[in-house]
């Protein structure tokens, strides 16, 4: 009997658990839920004055509206551009990070995406690079002359 007795409590403390984790996972999963495509962005190489735009997609991956609020931007050099009304469930949208590429110089920026996801609420968006002078036309056809005619000055 007191065997009986104990696999009860046992068996009773199982479920209980079971449910409990149950419960648990049904709430976390409640909820907007915001999931990126990618978070960094690697220009490689651009020029100065070149289009420093880049787009990072997100879903909504959650059961409820997402609402994105003001991104924070690490420099006034790196302006995000985000959609100002909320993104339901299974939609996707995405986040502009436009960096000014007036100066010369290694990129490596960050913009942080706050929202009312569950999980995630705040996310980093990464972008690097590095921004060079555009090679000067009448050095490259000069440079080119002298290939093409090498006993030439």
């Amino acid at each position: 009997m007191k065997a009986i007795i104990t696999l009860f409590v046992v068996m009773s403390f199982l479920v209980m658990h079971v449910a409990a984790q149950d419960n648990h996972e049904t709430a976390a999963a409640n909820g907007p839920e915001i999931t990126f495509n990618k978070t960094v962005h690697d220009y490689g190489e651009i020029f100065v004055g070149s289009d420093g735009s880049s787009m990072f997609v997100f879903t909504n991956s959650g059961n409820e509206p997402l609402i994105l609020s003001r991104p924070r931007s690490s420099c006034g050099c790196t302006v995000p551009t985000w959609p100002r009304q909320p993104i339901l469930p299974g939609e996707s949208d995405s986040i502009t990070v436009t960096y000014n590429t007036s100066r010369a110089g290694r990129i490596n920026k960050s913009v942080i995406i706050m929202s009312n996801a569950k999980k995630n609420s705040s996310v980093a968006l990464r972008i690097t690079g590095n921004v060079v002078q555009k090679p000067e036309a009448n050095l490259l056809e000069k440079n080119e002359g002298l290939v093409a005619n090498p006993g030439k000055k």
